[in-house]
Formats: structure tokens, sequence, C-alpha cells
């Protein structure tokens, strides 16, 4: 190849044009997302091993099972072994205390790399085989010479095939490709070139004591020292969240126009003395009434509202956005509900039903499955004004959908909606007030990069008469005693829950997990054997949405009394007669979302129950299952997940919808997190469309274009 091309150029050659990649090794790559140089160089290390304190290969052998660092001479090579499913290299090291195998499977080229006579550092799993008369053997090592510099080893995420020397070495030679080519060249338009070596603006680096982007991406992959590791990868956090920043905030600043829905109309509005409220057959929570007074007094000023109503399970949120609603209706104005699911959308509509129709005001439900009739009759009166609420999924966001006079927009569970979306929904009216509802407690920086410049209104009490949820952690040998339980319960009068994590067995393709619950096994295994006389419902995802509503009708109406089912019903289901939350293999399951498929039970007058079975043994599963037991509190359960999961796994990229981050952490990069908020703020003031800046443009077209929902433009 021609090492005098630009480093852009380089970074959008294919990995194959390196030494040691062939065509089988490209398609290893492939699965990992990796297919050019710039995506093998941001294929960044998920940690270190620090290379710098061996131990005798004697005392290694003592600690069968655990990862260790070994300075030993390679003395011997054994032939390969082809019997196994894949080649098997052995390899004999000793040093002065003892002796010890070396294996690799599958991995020639390791094998070949280490040379007879010449010591080498080595870090790997020490393991014995099954057949004791061998020797303890250290398993697929990562491994250095004495005398490299660099003994501070990366960790990359790997897939079967290919490994961590592999890895390295490949990337160790795309640097030197990129360090013999020129500088990198201006955008040439290609959008996957811009944000891998674009620097930000020198005099932000100098403030900020940043590295610039090429030294400090070769630094993480080689770095002499933890300081330097460090070092690097604040530089490069720092650009990536200094970049997300910039990018919400120029969203953001679509939508800051003067409202064409000021309540103007009934100013003096107080939800206690209304007659919304005397209609209710219950009293609202002091934290419902002061969440209303909120919304009514942004409701008022000549900006668009823009809040955040984030409750615990069960808090109440439906009927605060309801009285938000009416309150919109006395102005004049139409509101649009949007949520995830058809179950959720319907469930909503019944509920604004009971709560908006005795005030003469009419609700029409929007969703994917209505019949064309339906669709046009409900279009017409969202576009004439007839309809004052409407509730539905995206449907709603749908260019035939129009309405008359949009005030207000609501969306449950905002972040399982991207922003593209839920700006498309906002763009139906005059800039109309917005109210997101969320049960999802989560850290207030991480919720100001979620939800944006919200104003927050806490629901932190429950309705009056709720009874705390009893919960259970046991395991399958319980199992006849819980179907005697939901049977006595059935025979009150009462509904039961079972969720399990699979719709068939093995879907998730992991065939060393047979004992997943399948929920469709499970279902006719409970129906035929042991509830034969108790009417039971099956639920999942993969059901037509008529069978889906159908199902869910039924259990409604108390003519299924036991649903089983995946957790298609994790998020809003409402009946209150359900008082058992049976989860098969708990494990299977993050702490939040427990939480939620628990707080589907516990919403009527009678004790509810949530039995959680897991077989598992680990620690990890412990801790979550005794959290669970101990507390109901969303915001404490909330806080264990995000230390047990850690903050990579707090948010998926699926349910934020954020552009994924290669190296910055929602969570656990705090403190860059508030510091490039600070400097985000100050850019977005004094340069808001980046004339000033033109390379940060670059880097916030080049991060919100790899995120489809965000349509950044």
């Amino acid at each position: 190849m021609n090492l005098n091309h630009s480093k852009t150029s380089v970074l959008l050659e294919n990995i194959k044009i390196l030494n040691g990649v062939s065509d089988k090794r490209a398609t290893l790559y492939k699965k990992l997302g990796i297919e050019t140089i710039g995506e093998l160089i941001s294929h960044y290390p998920k940690d270190y091993v620090d290379l710098t304190t061996s131990i005798p290969i004697s005392e290694a052998c003592e600690r069968t099972g655990e990862f260790c660092v070994i300075h030993a001479t390679v003395v011997k090579k054994m032939p390969p072994y082809f019997g196994a499913r894949v080649p098997v290299y052995k390899l004999s090291l000793t040093d002065d205390s003892g002796a010890i195998n070396c294996t690799f499977f599958n991995n020639e080229y390791s094998f070949n790399k280490l040379v007879i006579g010449r010591d080498y550092i080595f870090y790997g799993k020490i393991s014995v085989p099954q057949n004791s008369l061998y020797q303890s053997e250290i398993l697929s090592p990562l491994f250095i010479m004495p005398d490299e510099p660099n003994k501070l080893t990366p960790k990359y995420r790997l897939t079967a095939g290919l490994s961590q020397n592999i890895v390295w070495s490949h990337i160790y030679s795309a640097f030197g490709m990129l360090e013999s080519s020129s500088d990198i060249s201006a955008n040439n338009g290609d959008n996957k070139s811009i944000n891998i070596l674009t620097d930000l603006p020198a005099d932000i680096r100098e403030r900020c004591s940043l590295l610039d982007s090429f030294s400090a991406m070769r630094m993480l992959h080689f770095p002499k020292t933890s300081d330097e590791c460090q070092k690097a990868k604040r530089s490069l956090v720092f650009r990536e969240l200094l970049t997300l920043q910039l990018g919400l905030s120029f969203i953001r600043s679509r939508n800051r126009k003067l409202t064409g829905a000021k309540a103007e109309k009934v100013t003096d509005f107080d939800f206690r003395e209304s007659e919304f409220c005397k209609t209710l057959p219950f009293t609202p929570t002091n934290a419902q009434f002061e969440a209303v007074k909120d919304c009514v007094r942004d409701m008022k000023k000549s900006v668009p509202m823009n809040r955040l109503l984030q409750g615990d399970v069960g808090s109440g949120k439906t009927l605060v956005a309801a009285a938000v609603a009416y309150y919109v209706f006395l102005n004049g104005f139409q509101t649009a509900i949007m949520v995830p699911t058809e179950i959720l959308a319907k469930q909503h509509y019944e509920t604004m039903c009971d709560f908006l129709e005795p005030h003469g005001i009419k609700i029409e439900l929007v969703v994917g499955g209505q019949k064309a009739v339906e669709k046009r009759e409900c279009r017409k009166a969202i576009k004439n004004g007839e309809a004052i609420v409407v509730v539905g999924t995206h449907a709603l966001i749908q260019k035939s959908v129009e309405f008359n006079s949009l005030g207000l927009v609501i969306t449950d569970e905002q972040h399982r909606f991207g922003v593209t979306q839920r700006s498309e929904l906002i763009s139906k009216g005059a800039n109309p007030h917005t109210l997101v509802m969320s049960a999802t407690p989560i850290p207030r920086t991480l919720g100001l990069i979620i939800y944006g410049d919200l104003d927050i209104s806490l629901l932190n009490e429950m309705p009056k008469g709720r009874l705390p949820i009893k919960t259970y952690g046991v395991d399958t040998s319980y199992r006849k005693r819980l179907y005697t339980f939901i049977a006595k319960e059935v025979a009150k009068g009462r509904q039961a829950y079972v969720v399990c994590p699979l719709i068939e067995e093995n879907e998730n393709g992991d065939s060393t997990q047979p004992s997943k619950a399948s929920v469709v096994k499970y279902y006719e295994n409970l129906r035929d054997l042991w509830f034969e006389k108790i009417p039971t419902g099956l639920l999942h995802g993969r059901m037509k949405q008529e069978e889906k509503s159908s199902v869910m009708a039924k259990f409604k109406s108390g003519e299924i009394k036991v649903l089983v089912s995946t957790t298609v019903i994790e998020v809003g289901v409402d009946v209150p007669n359900a008082t058992v939350m049976l989860i098969e293999n708990a494990e299977q399951f993050g702490l939040s979302q427990l939480h939620q498929l628990r707080g589907r039970v516990g919403r009527g007058e009678h004790q509810s129950h949530c039995i959680l079975v897991s077989d598992s043994k680990s620690p990890y599963t412990k801790a979550r299952i005794d959290t669970m037991v101990s507390t109901n509190n969303g915001f404490e359960i909330a806080g264990k997940d995000l230390e047990l999961r850690g903050p990579g796994d707090f948010f998926g990229q699926k349910q934020h919808g954020l552009p994924l981050l290669k190296v910055g952490d929602l969570v656990s990069d705090t403190e860059i997190l508030e510091e490039t908020q600070i400097l985000a703020g100050e850019i977005s003031k004094s340069d808001p469309e980046f004339q000033k800046h033109p390379e940060l443009r670059q880097l916030v077209d080049a991060l919100f274009k790899n995120s489809d929902e965000y349509g950044f433009n």
C-alpha cells in the first residue's frame, strides 16, 4: 500500500491490508463490528493487565482457577493436537521454581511467535487438566518480552478465534501505518473518517489539559504507566462527552421558541377545588397535587413547559397526566399522549376515558393495528378538534395524524423513544408544552443528559391504602408449594402473573442454558398438569396484536386467572385484582426490571406477593434477590443496580436511545460529564452554530449521524 496516503484514507482501508488478517480472521473481526482500520484502532481496551509483578511458577500452580503473571522460559514445543474440535497447541515453560504447560486453542499465530530458549512474561488462567497425571497449565495467556516497555497490557473484547495477542498486534500494525501517512486531511465528505481522529479545538485542549486525538488513542492502546493510561482516557472521554452534550444542546435549542399554547383562558386554576378533582373516587396524594401545580404554573409562561414527572411504579403518574390534560382542555388545546406499546396505549386510553369523559372530553386511540375505517374516523376527529385527548404509540407521529390545536405532548417512559420521534410529535403543534413521565429512577446527572434541561416533579408518596408488596426469593424445590399458593389466591378471587425470560427454548442461541424457562412450554405444562381447572392465559411479544389485546382484556375482566407472560407486561399494565407475581429464572433480569415487574401487583386493596425463583448460586444473583426482598423503594433499588451491574450496563443503548459511546460512560465519568456540561453551555451561548469551531460541528455530525434515531442535520 502507498504510505503517502492521508490518515483519513488509511482509516477507511479494510483491515485485510494488515499482515496476518486473512479472510477468515476478517470475518471474526466483523463479529466485533470491525471492518476498517479506523474501527480497529477505536476498539478500545476494556481493562488492563499489570505485568510488572510476577510470581514463581511453583506458586502459580497452587492458584488453580486464578489469573496469574509468571516470568518463564520456553523450553519445548509439543506437536499440535487436532483430536478436539479445535487445534490445541502446547508448550512447556520453566523458571527456577518449577515447570508449567502453556496451552493455546485454535491459535497457531501465538504458538509460532513464541521462540524456544527465550524468556517471556505470561498472564493467564491457571488450570489443571482432568487427567491428574499432567501438570498445571496456563491457558491462552497474554505474553510480552521482558524488555518490552509497555507492561500495562490491554484486554480487549474478543470473539472465539481471536486472542488478546492477535488483536493487540494488529492494532500495533495499524498505528504503524497511520504514523507513516501524512497528516489527516480535512473532511472529505465521508462520515466514517471524521469522528475517529478529529481533534477538539486547540484552545479547548489547552484550557482543559487534553491530548490530541491521535496521541490519546495511541497511548490508550500502548500505555507505559497508569498515569499515561488515565491521561489518554480522560482526553478521549472528554472529547466524546463534550460532543454528546453539544449535540443534545443543539437539538433542544430547536424547541426554545415561544409557545403557541400559553394558558390564558383559565389562569386561576386550583386542582384541589376543580370539578375534575371533585369527581375522583379517591383523594390524590400531596405529591400529586404539587406536581399538577408545577405544571399549571409552567403552562402560564410564554415558553413551553418542559417537565419530567418522575415517580416509582404505582405512584399515580397517570392521574397527574389526566389532570394536566384537563387544564389544557380548559384553555382550548388538545393533548397527545405517546406510550411505547399498544397494550399500554389501550390501558392509558381506558384510564383517560374514566377520568375525563365525565367532563365532556372526547378521547381517541391511535395504534398501528386499527382498521382503515377506524383510522379515518379517528384522524378526522383529531384534525377538526373534536378529539381533545389522543392516546397512542409511535403511530401518532405519522404524517396522516394532524392536530387542530396541539397544546401538550406527554410521553410515558420517554427513554424508550428516540429524540426524532419525540421531536416529530412536538412539531405537530406550535411549540406545545411537554410532560415526560418515567418510573425509572436514575441519578440526577444522568437524567440531565437523557431528558435534557427538564424541571423535575417527584412523586414520592404512594396512594393511600396500598399495602407494601411482600417479596420472597426461593429455588425450584419450592415449585409445588408456589403453585399451591397461587391456586389458593385464585380461590380467594385473586389473579396471578407468571413471568418467564424466553418465548421459546434456547431462543438466545445459547444451547448451554436449557434450564431457562420457555414461556410457551411453561404455559402448556402449567395449564395441563397444575392448573387444569384454573383459566390460564399466554402472552408474549411474537403474538399478533389482536391476540395480545384479547388475552389482556380477558385477564383484566377476570376471565383469565393466571397469565403466563414474558416481560411484555413490564411497563404500565394495571390489573388491581392481581396479587401474585411469580418470576422464573430471576437471575436473567436486572434489578430495575425486576422492580418494574413487581410493580404490576400491589395495585389494589389486597396484600400482594412477588416471588423470585432462581437456582443460581452466584453472589451477584444473591445480592440482587436480597435487595428485592429487603426494599420496595425504586430509588434504593436503582442505586444497588448501578452498584452491582456497573455503569456500562445501567442504561443500554436501546433503553436510552442516545448515540453509542465508544469510550465514555454516562455514569462512571460523572466528573467529566459535569465539566463538559458547563463547557457545552458556554459554547452553545457564544457559538450556537459552531461557526468559530467547525471541528465541533464535524464531531457532532459524526456522533449523531451514527444514531439513526436522531436524524441530526
